[in-house]
């Protein structure tokens, strides 16, 4: 099981000031990555590599574990995306459909695991 940096009360408070409009970058990154370890707790694994650059990357969903070289399986998008995908204002396929995420790779898929958490 993934190892948690941010403790789930900081990372929501994090999230809840995103979400209320909060625009500065420490309060980015802390939502961003307390997200990106959620979906490593949920989907625990290595088959498939989520970056949400500049603040982070995690490897998430069991299959085959990839070793070295670049991941055959990314999830690539930037902080606002990733956090409206991660609390379910933004569905998988509009996201896709806006070009606001890339994915490559046969697993690279996160539907039907967001959102992470429930936020109005």
């Amino acid at each position: 099981m993934a190892r948690r940096k941010i403790s789930e009360a900081d990372g929501m408070s994090a999230l809840d000031r995103m979400l209320d409009g909060a625009r500065d970058r420490a309060t980015i990154a802390m939502a961003t990555r307390f997200l990106l370890e959620e979906l490593a707790v949920i989907a625990p694994g290595n088959t498939v590599e989520v970056r949400v650059p500049p603040f982070g990357a995690t490897q998430c969903v069991q299959g085959p574990r990839h070793t070295r070289g670049t991941p055959p399986n990314v999830i690539e998008t930037d902080p606002e995306t990733w956090v409206m995908l991660a609390v379910g204002r933004l569905s998988w396929e509009e996201a896709r459909a806006q070009s606001r995420v890339t994915a490559s790779g046969a697993r690279a898929n996160l539907d039907g695991i967001l959102p992470l958490v429930r936020r109005p």
